[in-house]
């Protein structure tokens, strides 16, 4: 849970804690309030039970027919998406997007890895994109059995539902930035449907300021015995992995372990889950995955691109990557009877809420640095916003937090400007970052100065 506390006029006494000044005065937005309620756990439900008919959604599977197989589930996904776009008024671009991958260890012959995109695009910012993901395909135990059934309820015909539902619910509004939505193909063989919209997405040169995987959604009962509904995890990578020799040298110096765009991304959605999503407590997870495991965002954190993986807490590893059977009077594979459907509308609806305040929020400040060593005064500087946002922004917020705290603490609004000195706040005590904010009230995620925290252009 975040505590967040703005600072007016700061008295020079040196006495004085900020630590003892009032908690900031957040504007509520009951747009998310209302989004998060439309979140429908029966319309999750069904579009599970539809991919779980298709038997198999293994990558390698059955491509031709209209009931079994990646075919049948891709095709049937799109359609879903042209629902979604017709009952907006063809507010949403959908398409599918593919690559023909062999001479993998888990793809040796050519096969055609095709994931399904829908582009709901931004009025005020339309390069800016926020992504919401899930993945279509399903595994058993043998990672190359593709004609075995793989119902992959929960992995990750959850995450994929969620999307749809997502989609479902915010193509009712309209938003400064674009939303995607997207259900990516060949996770299980290697993570190549991230892959393939990644190196697209930079070659287009979208904007990509967050990336929501999402994958598992939807159990609540541990291996462990453990049932919970009401924490999930966000697992975000600490360090950019685009960093030149040059920018990891600066890091040394200046910080930044902590504060990559990936973090500062997680630490927003935690601060939705806060204040949007009743019974909800999110834990930010300090690692890309899983211990020793990985997911879909991988590919666009490879590049540079903020991304985070949201997911249950409690994992049950009998229905992850099993094939179907009873041992020991244990039941082992992944059915539909292993997912919670209102848990899996309650992380549908905290991306929802993330995602819309996000493409609602101006773009996270560019070129934000900053400067003070030897001083007792910390001073930011970050680019005036383009000419497309400046009806759409207000100003901008700089927060700083303690080095040890893991989240922003205490916050001042400076008004539209692009540099900002505060005032007897040491720079060597604290770690700082600036966020945009719309005419509305909508915020941006807080960038950290320097290429350790920057969100791109």
């Amino acid at each position: 849970m975040n505590r967040i506390k703005q600072l007016g006029l700061l008295s020079v006494v040196a006495t004085l804690s900020v630590s003892a000044l009032a908690d900031v005065e957040y504007r509520d937005q009951q747009a998310l309030h209302a989004i998060a309620g439309s979140v429908s756990a029966e319309r999750i439900e069904q579009d599970i039970e539809t991919l779980v008919s298709f038997g198999t959604r293994h990558t390698l599977s059955e491509t031709e027919s209209e009931t079994r197989g990646i075919g049948a589930a891709r095709r049937w996904i799109k359609a879903e998406f042209d629902k979604i776009s017709a009952a907006c008024g063809g507010c949403l671009e959908v398409y599918y997007q593919s690559r023909v991958i062999e001479g993998e260890a888990r793809i040796p012959e050519p096969v055609e890895v095709v994931s399904v995109i829908a582009v709901q695009r931004g009025t005020v910012d339309p390069d800016r994109y926020v992504i919401m993901s899930g993945d279509i395909d399903s595994r058993v135990s043998d990672v190359m059995n593709y004609t075995d059934d793989a119902p992959g309820a929960n992995d990750n015909a959850s995450g994929v539902a969620g999307t749809l539902e997502a989609a479902r619910v915010l193509s009712q509004y309209e938003f400064a930035g674009s939303i995607v939505y997207a259900a990516l193909a060949g996770e299980e063989q290697g993570l190549f449907g991230g892959r393939i919209m990644a190196e697209q997405a930079q070659a287009d040169g979208w904007r990509i300021k967050a990336v929501l995987n999402n994958d598992m959604i939807g159990n609540i009962e541990g291996i462990n015995g453990v049932i919970n509904n009401t924490t999930a995890r966000i697992f975000a990578e600490g360090t950019r992995q685009d960093e030149t020799a040059d920018d990891v040298r600066r890091r040394r110096f200046t910080g930044g372990e902590v504060d990559s765009p990936s973090r500062n991304l997680a630490r927003y959605i935690d601060w939705m889950a806060d204040r949007y999503i009743p019974n909800l407590d999110t834990m930010v997870i300090y690692r890309l995955d899983r211990f020793a495991r990985g997911g879909h965002h991988r590919p666009f954190n490879d590049l540079g691109y903020p991304g985070v993986r949201i997911m249950e807490t409690y994992e049950n590893y009998n229905r992850q990557h099993q094939d179907l059977r009873v041992e020991d009077g244990i039941a082992y594979g992944d059915t539909i009877d292993g997912v919670d459907f209102d848990y899996a509308a309650k992380l549908t609806a905290l991306n929802a809420v993330s995602l819309a305040s996000m493409a609602w929020a101006p773009s996270p400040p560019a070129e934000v640095s900053i400067s003070g060593a030897v001083t007792a005064n910390t001073t930011l500087k970050w680019r005036t916003a383009t000419a497309a946002e400046q009806d759409h922004i207000a100003g901008y917020r700089v927060y700083w937090r303690h080095t040890d705290a893991p989240n922003w603490e205490f916050s001042r609004d400076v008004g539209d400007v692009n540099e900002y000195t505060l005032e007897n706040i040491v720079i060597d005590n604290y770690f700082f970052g600036v966020a945009s904010v719309s005419k509305d009230g909508f915020e941006s995620p807080v960038v950290f100065p320097g290429p350790a925290g920057a969100f791109g252009e």
